[in-house]
């Protein structure tokens, strides 16, 4: 069965070795997640969709990240985010259309 997590990248760390760690915010909680080319250190993420997240910090696009059985991740989703506070507005101008109509 596949499993996926839906967020956004809040941090990156790119080392001269190749190495990347990402700062992943889903659920209220930052997971992190590693890209090494050191076969010795814990890699849990394939370099090249640890590279699609990493061009991801600082937009507006969420991911969402599927595993598989194995919990190593197999493919990744993006979209725009949708905006909260556009939501709140949204909300917000239908009850006060709602009301002037009473």
């Amino acid at each position: 069965m596949t499993e996926s997590i839906f967020g956004q990248v809040v941090a990156v760390r790119k080392f001269a070795n190749g190495d990347i760690e990402l700062d992943f915010y889903h659920d209220d909680k930052v997971t992190e997640y590693r890209y090494s080319s050191d076969p010795s250190r814990l890699g849990n993420f394939p370099k090249e969709l640890a590279e699609t997240l990493v061009s991801t910090l600082s937009t507006d696009i969420c991911i969402e990240i599927f595993f598989g059985d194995d919990g190593i991740p197999t493919h990744v989703e993006l979209e725009e985010c949708e905006d909260e506070e556009d939501d709140y507005e949204d909300d917000e101008s239908d009850e006060d259309f709602v009301a002037e109509e009473s």
